[in-house]
């Protein structure tokens, strides 16, 4: 039997009453994911720390304090001093706000550049898909991280430009999830209809293929700001992210690399866990949503 559409107002998607069910479902699902739940609680203690921390615990991370440097934890500085007198925790909120941003921003720019290409070559087909899914093909067989390291090279990058060039060189894995998508979705009766009476191409993608796609681009837009992260600390580890004054937890690690030698392991150990973290936490949340919008699960 075929499934009835929902009721909805003149002019708004069609939403498959199986899907809006599934919503509610999935959220049940999350929910009973342990682990999925502590990544998320992670996540958001992160973003507040980064955040909201700074007001509460304000530092100088603009001007040299020579006379401050390399302390050890103190009760003036929780986690001490770096090479030139910074507060270690206060840095370490503000690179995480740097990486944070432009973690999320990079990831949800892959995501949504791979969901207009994955969404477009899925619904036309033929040989504009074969055509499509070739150059992502090309695409993905590049490591990212070594066109992330060419670009680095030849200009220096700052937040936006960083945000620009992850989000382009990361939106290949989400176009393939999306594309599989779509495959599947154009042939409902919905979209079917809507072709038979005339309706256009952008209509049955924009009103109806991604609205009833938002489970698969939510789950992929996750992961990607996990990788994001990742290789923003990667590049900045290199020397060739964001530039001083400005830094993140990979130019953190970078700087601290040298005098963790020494003993000063506070200049080294808070910002490579808080990397691990993040990015463990993105992680279990991408896996808990994977698997509750999974039907085969339920």
């Amino acid at each position: 039997m075929t499934a009835q559409l929902a009721p909805s107002a003149p002019g708004a998607p069609l939403i498959d009453p199986v899907a809006a069910t599934g919503w509610k479902l999935a959220a049940r699902r999350f929910r009973r994911n342990t682990l999925a739940v502590i990544g998320l609680a992670v996540v958001v203690v992160i973003v507040l720390f980064c955040f909201v921390g700074p007001f509460l615990y304000p530092t100088d991370q603009t001007h040299t304090l020579l006379e401050q440097a390399n302390q050890g934890p103190s009760g003036a500085h929780w986690l001490g001093t770096d090479a030139v007198g910074h507060d270690v925790l206060g840095r370490l909120m503000y690179g995480g706000k740097v990486s944070l941003m432009v973690g999320i921003a990079a990831g949800v720019l892959a995501t949504v550049v791979g969901t207009l290409w994955g969404s477009v070559a899925g619904y036309v087909g033929g040989w504009v898909d074969a055509l499509m899914m070739r150059v992502v093909d090309a695409g993905i067989a590049i490591p990212a991280l070594f066109i992330l390291l060419v670009i680095s090279a030849i200009t220096t990058p700052g937040v936006a430009g960083l945000i620009v060039i992850l989000g382009l060189v990361s939106w290949l894995v989400p176009s393939r999830l999306i594309r599989a998508e779509t495959l599947t979705l154009k042939n409902r009766d919905y979209v079917l209809t809507l072709r038979a009476i005339g309706g256009s191409h952008a209509r049955a993608i924009g009103k109806h293929l991604l609205p009833n796609s938002v489970s698969t681009i939510v789950v992929a837009a996750t992961f990607q700001v996990a990788d994001a992260i990742l290789l923003v600390a990667y590049v900045s580890y290199l020397g060739l992210g964001v530039q001083p004054p400005a830094t993140d937890w990979g130019g953190m690690l970078s700087a601290g690399l040298t005098a963790a030698y020494s003993g000063h392991w506070w200049l080294i150990v808070p910002p490579g866990l808080a990397v691990i973290l993040v990015v463990c936490a993105f992680n279990a949340v991408g896996d808990g949503l994977r698997d509750a919008f999974d039907v085969r699960g339920r």
